[in-house]
């Protein structure tokens, strides 16, 4: 032990950090893992992984936080929004640049909404469930896996397709289990870049392929010609991982907790809401028999019992007298009916369980009100706050996890659909430019998309704000309409579809109508009424 100015030392904690302390009771004995992430993973993210999918299927609070980020983020239909990099391109031709957009998306489009499910390998999903499945995995998994594969077939209108891959057969096979640059199923070249991936041909505990469980296929990053061979996407803790982690680790003890929580009450409740019936009397017990009109000869006194209450309610009498609706029931003299609650008040209330769900909620990045349902005590002010804070963490979600697996997808198809020669490219270039630098299909193949809408709490002011932004420049239609989770081409379109008809049917509709919608005051918040309502009182004294 020593003294630096005034200070004492000891041990090994040299500095002021209080994080660093161990004179605590509560820092004494923490002493975390230092092993590096990859290592901490071996033994625990199967584990995870299954708990994470057992939570899911289970608890219906962990089934909706993943309905929450479906529906946020992917909506009923996740659409391209094709926006090739002109200036990266070092092409000057909008003409061209709007005739490639319609003609990239048409197509694209078509083909995601198809009931033929071209993009999906196995044939079962729409380019929308893909992407919603890849977000249900990456909640689950803490990462998303995929190949693609090159299916020519006739019937098929291109043969660029994905097959999704549950991560856990991403693993190493036994004899590369020593080698220091796979780690996890994951081949890496020197700086750590994954040069390929060894795939299991079937999940590990699937009992009808037990000769395949223990095979993997070495599949590449990407080609020798730079096309990308496997999606697999992950959001990086720290510079060493390999593989992803559940969202959900940190809170998959709270959630078992709160399931339990849940199940005690509801027995708790039930134990309330029954009650022992016992029959006082000082006669002895064969005396009682017979009183109560059992018979003498009857096997016990269970059975005498019954018959007395069946005799009780063969008298018209006791048949007809009622409280509030309620029969009361008459026994013979001497007789006393005790009733006795078996359960007892548990003490602990709905307040513990949502303070569960609000750590359940923070862990998910999902806002309480919308993980729980619970609006009850929520105003348009806070809902607005909550929706927001929901609302940038899903949009984080959205361009880590949707729009890179979109992208890994649409890139591979526009490099087929070029050399199909169905795409339209500026004067004087051909199908091989795309190759002549690895950068162009990478700018030609820049997108944005549009997935679900954001939602409104008050339509009137939010129209209101988008108008305002768009009318100062601080917005455009195309950004205010995928808000809405709409394409402002289609929207244009149509307008023009729309005002045609009425022209040509001579229809009057109202004018001023847009002027109105902008003009307008909008109307009062909960903060405002108070503050009317403070003014109304204040004249009512001056009077």
């Amino acid at each position: 032990m020593m003294n630096i100015d005034g200070y004492t030392q000891s041990g090994n904690h040299q500095g002021g950090l209080e994080g660093a302390s161990r004179h605590s009771r509560e820092m004494a004995t923490w002493q975390p893992n230092p092993l590096p992430f990859d290592v901490l993973l071996e033994g625990d993210k199967d584990l995870i992984d299954d708990r994470s999918r057992d939570a899911i299927m289970n608890d219906g609070y962990a089934s909706g936080a993943v309905s929450i980020h479906k529906d946020n983020i992917v909506g009923n239909q996740f659409r391209l929004n094709a926006q090739p990099d002109m200036e990266a391109l070092g092409v000057d031709d909008d003409e061209w640049s709007v005739k490639f957009q319609e003609t990239v998306e048409a197509r694209f489009n078509s083909a995601g909404i198809s009931i033929k499910n071209w993009f999906d390998a196995s044939g079962v999903n729409d380019f929308t469930m893909l992407i919603r499945q890849a977000i249900g995995t990456f909640i689950i998994h803490g990462e998303v896996l995929g190949v693609f594969e090159w299916l020519p077939e006739k019937r098929r209108p291109f043969s660029t397709a994905v097959q999704m891959i549950n991560p856990r057969r991403l693993s190493t096979p036994f004899d590369l289990a020593t080698d220091p640059n796979v780690a996890h199923g994951v081949e890496k070249d020197s700086y750590g870049r994954p040069i390929a991936y060894h795939i299991m041909k079937a999940h590990p505990f699937d009992i009808r392929n037990v000769e395949r469980k223990h095979e993997w296929k070495r599949v590449k990053s990407e080609t020798e010609w730079g096309r990308p061979m496997v999606i697999h996407v992950i959001e990086q803790l720290v510079t060493d991982q390999t593989r992803g982690v559940s969202e959900m680790v940190s809170v998959l003890k709270q959630m078992r907790m709160t399931r339990r929580f849940q199940d005690v009450e509801l027995q708790q409740a039930i134990l309330q809401a029954t009650y022992a019936a016992t029959i006082e009397s000082d006669l002895p017990m064969q005396m009682i028999a017979e009183v109560m009109g059992g018979s003498p000869d009857a096997p016990n006194f269970e059975a005498s019992a019954l018959s007395m209450l069946s005799s009780i309610a063969k008298h018209r009498a006791t048949r007809e007298l009622r409280l509030d609706g309620t029969k009361i029931p008459v026994l013979h003299p001497n007789t006393k009916l005790n009733l006795q609650q078996l359960g007892q008040p548990s003490g602990t209330g709905s307040e513990y369980e949502q303070s569960l769900l609000r750590h359940i909620a923070a862990g998910l990045g999902i806002s309480y009100e919308q993980f729980s349902r619970d609006y009850t005590k929520t105003n348009y002010s806070s809902a607005r706050a909550s929706m927001n804070e929901t609302y940038k963490f899903m949009q984080s979600r959205k361009k880590i996890v949707a729009d890179k697996v979109a992208n890994y997808i649409y890139r591979n198809w526009l490099e087929e659909q070029i050399q199909m020669g169905v795409i339209p490219l500026p004067k004087g270039k051909n199908k091989n430019w795309i190759y002549q630098d690895p950068f162009i299909l990478d700018a030609l193949s820049r997108a944005s998309w549009i997935g679900a809408s954001r939602g409104q709490i008050d339509e009137m002011k939010e129209t209101q704000s988008a108008i305002l932004r768009v009318n100062f420049g601080l917005s455009t239609m195309e950004l205010e309409a995928s808000r809405l989770g709409l394409d402002y081409r289609e929207l244009l379109k149509q307008r023009k579809r729309e005002q045609e008809t009425v022209e040509k049917l001579g229809v009057k509709l109202s004018d001023g109508a847009e002027k109105q919608v902008v003009d307008k005051k909008p109307s009062s918040d909960e903060g405002n009424e108070d503050s009317n309502k403070s003014d109304e009182r204040k004249e009512g004294e001056d009077e």
